[in-house]
């Protein structure tokens, strides 16, 4: 096998279907409560505060990373340029909230912890600093 066709294989392998879509508030309820049962393991009982935390974040993150496969395939496809750089010299803080607004999702995260009986201001304080 070519490296060329090896090459369209391994582009072709990356798929989009499983990939959750959260666009509205009910998506992050539903995307919340799946990252709290399934990768928190835990309940609406016996939760706290930072499990809420990881399951929005969790839940934040696969948005980010639906957008980043997208990304990772059209670059593939128009075969572009990339440029690599790296440095360290400024504090990351904390992420949480930024990525919302980045994301255009917090809106929607807010409205989904009220609905839930979550303040968000709580569940963003369990975020350590960078």
């Amino acid at each position: 096998m070519s490296s060329e066709q090896q090459d369209f294989l391994r582009r072709k392998q990356i798929s989009l279907r499983g990939l959750p879509e959260i666009d509205s508030v009910k998506d992050v309820i539903t995307a919340f409560n799946r990252h709290l049962h399934y990768t928190c393991a835990k309940d609406r009982n016996v939760s706290t505060n930072k499990d809420f935390y990881f399951a929005l974040a969790n839940t934040v993150m696969d948005k980010l990373v639906g957008k980043w496969i997208r990304t990772q395939q059209n670059y593939y496809k128009q075969d572009v340029k990339r440029v690599y750089y790296l440095s360290l010299e400024f504090m990351m803080g904390r992420a949480l909230s930024n990525t919302m607004v980045n994301l255009m999702l917090e809106g929607a995260c807010d409205e989904a912890l009220y609905q839930l009986g979550l303040d968000m201001e709580d569940v963003q304080s369990e975020e350590p600093d960078a």
